[in-house]
Formats: structure tokens, C-alpha cells, sequence
């Protein structure tokens, strides 16, 4: 089996070398990303220390094996995670005989630090409903506009038009199709689109992250009223937001800026008897099912598809992991 140039191809990575100032997920990466899935092998970015990677490049180097590899003080580390990372004979491998993380990746950044919201949610909706619209109610709500673009890697070139989306996943036998976003509104938002069948009906695992250059800026207090519209009309499976500290244009610098908290988490539960389309749960008085003590909710969606966002923090304090591990539990005890 053949696939995309790349620097080293080993039984277990293929290197990639990019020496360029932002690495985004070109078409060019995609093709090694499918290659690396088919494989069995581990994507592998190497980059210099002032080097930064988009969101999707970002999103995707999650997988086993991969990592962003930065080449910095005569060694390598991990871009995302600063562990020290040494050369194996096959692939790029944490180093353990390290006890700290990476010099360069805790050196403080020069450049101004602002903030990014990631948003992450899954929709299930029948096979009919357009493909798409739950991500761009999110996109609106929070940038003021709807996606400008999207395509199958970076740059995305095509304009956004949701029946699109539709012919191209229904085109390629409802298989599984991975798409990127990029909005188009008054701050940056940059996003994935995950689209496959569930049984009879279609779902969606969405991640968009918006920009901040001002973190005071994030509109914490008004999120569940601005993101209530993705359950209204459709079933919320999920939904979780994060704020971690970064730059405003939403790419990725190999640094420490500080840990991700939580924000807030939705959710509604499945109901088998509508045609593979949950429905709404049970809510208890005054529209919300309890949630563990100390964890307000607020109800958001509709009449009849209605959810539940319970409050974790602000998006700054560690705690909200906390309250985040606790109602994990107390969910999956009430859903099991």
C-alpha cells in the first residue's frame, strides 16, 4: 500500500518535516492521516519551537502513536503536552528516562495570550434534516454569523451551504465523513464536523473553537441561552464547553499557557422508542432533572426536545473538574 510522500515511513509512524512559521491540516496531511488510519501508524509533525499548528491539525494528532514533534535545545518534545520525546529506531516515543517536561515548552511565550472556547457537542436527527444546522446555530450564536466555509482539510474553500454538506455525505453512501469549519462572523471560529448513521437516523460530533484576543470578553454568563438552540428541534446527545488560555487567532503555540476548565455540560437522554431518535428525559419539577448538590441547572431546548445544562465554573478555576468528575457519575448512576 502506497501513500503521500513523507520525510520517514517506518512500520509505525510516518515522519513529516514542516519548517513553516503556521502548519495547518492540508489536503496533502489529510491523505497521510488516512494512510496513518489504514496503517496502523502513528502521524508524526516535526516542527521548529516558533513553529504554530491550526485547530484541526491539532484536533487530529490525538490518535496513537502521533504527536506534534518540536525539535528544540538539541532534542524533541511533544508540542501539546511539553513530555521530552526521543527517536525510537521507528516512531517518536515519550522518553523515559525524563522526569520533567520539556524546557522550551514551560518558557513563557513573548506574544500576547488570549483566550479560546472550545464548544463540543453531538446531535442525533432523522436522516432528512439538513446536515450541519446545529453547527451553524452554534457558529451564529457566538460570532455573530454562520460559517463562512468548509472542506474536507484546510484551507476550507467552499462556501457554506448546508445541502451541500448533505449531497456529500449521502454521495459517499452515508459513510463516515470528516469535514472542517471556518466561520466567518466577528471573532475567529474554527471547527470539525463529524458526520455518520446511527441505525436510521444521521448523528454529528462537533467541535468548534472560538477566538478571544480579550478574555473577559467570553460571554460565560449567557452561554446556556446562546447555545439552548442546538437541542431545540433535534436530540442533544452532549454538550460540553471548555475555555483554556491561547492566542486569539486560534492557532496552537508548542508552550505552557496554563490548563482548560470547565465551563458547563448539557445533556438529554435516549428514549429507544422513536425510530432510533431519543427523546426528551424525564424532567422533574420545575423543568430539570437534579443534579449532584452544589451543581445548578438551568433547562434549555424546547417543549420537545428539551435538555439540561448543569453549571461546572467559569472556565478558570480547576475545580469545575471536580463538579465535572462528580456529575459524570451521577448521570451514568441515573442513565445507566
Amino acid at each position: 500500500m502506497s501513500g503521500p510522500a513523507a520525510d520517514a515511513l517506518t512500520p509505525n509512524a510516518m515522519v513529516i518535516l514542516q519548517d513553516r512559521p503556521v502548519v495547518a491540516f492540508t489536503k496533502w496531511l489529510a491523505e497521510g492521516l488516512r494512510f496513518c488510519s489504514e496503517t496502523r501508524r502513528g502521524l508524526q509533525i516535526i516542527t521548529g519551537p516558533d513553529s504554530r499548528i491550526t485547530v484541526p491539525l491539532r484536533l487530529v494528532l490525538t490518535g496513537p502513536n502521533s504527536h506534534w514533534v518540536v525539535r528544540a535545545d538539541g532534542g524533541y518534545y511533544d508540542g501539546l503536552s511539553g513530555v521530552p520525546l526521543v527517536w525510537d529506531g521507528t516512531a517518536f516515543v515519550p522518553d523515559p528516562r525524563a522526569q520533567t517536561y520539556a524546557p522550551a515548552y514551560t518558557t513563557p511565550p513573548t506574544e500576547p495570550v488570549g483566550a479560546q472556547l472550545t464548544v463540543t457537542f453531538r446531535v442525533r436527527h432523522t436522516s432528512d434534516t439538513a446536515i450541519g444546522a446545529a453547527a451553524e446555530q452554534v457558529c451564529a450564536a457566538l460570532t455573530g454569523e454562520p460559517p463562512g466555509g468548509w472542506g474536507i482539510a484546510e484551507p476550507a474553500t467552499d462556501v457554506w451551504r448546508r445541502e451541500q454538506l448533505s449531497e456529500l455525505f449521502w454521495s459517499r453512501g452515508a459513510g463516515a465523513t470528516w469535514l472542517t469549519i471556518v466561520g466567518a462572523g466577528g471573532r475567529p471560529a474554527v471547527g470539525t464536523l463529524l458526520v455518520s448513521k446511527a441505525g436510521e437516523a444521521v448523528e454529528e460530533a462537533v467541535t468548534i473553537v472560538v477566538g478571544y484576543a480579550d478574555p473577559r470578553e467570553v460571554p460565560i454568563v449567557t452561554l446556556p441561552t446562546l447555545l439552548g438552540g442546538v437541542a431545540a428541534g433535534r436530540h442533544l446527545i452532549s454538550l460540553f464547553t471548555q475555555l483554556a488560555n491561547g492566542r486569539g487567532d486560534l492557532t496552537s503555540v508548542p508552550r505552557w499557557l496554563g490548563p482548560p476548565a470547565p465551563i458547563g455540560m448539557a445533556v438529554s437522554a435516549p428514549d429507544p422508542g422513536r425510530a432510533g431518535i431519543p427523546g426528551p428525559i424525564g424532567m422533574a419539577a420545575g423543568g430539570a432533572v437534579p443534579g449532584p448538590p452544589g451543581i445548578p441547572t438551568q433547562r434549555i431546548g424546547d417543549a420537545q426536545s428539551p435538555a439540561v445544562w448543569y453549571v461546572l465554573g467559569d472556565g478558570r478555576q480547576q475545580e469545575g473538574w471536580q463538579r465535572y468528575e462528580q456529575l459524570t457519575r451521577h448521570l451514568q448512576a441515573q442513565f445507566p
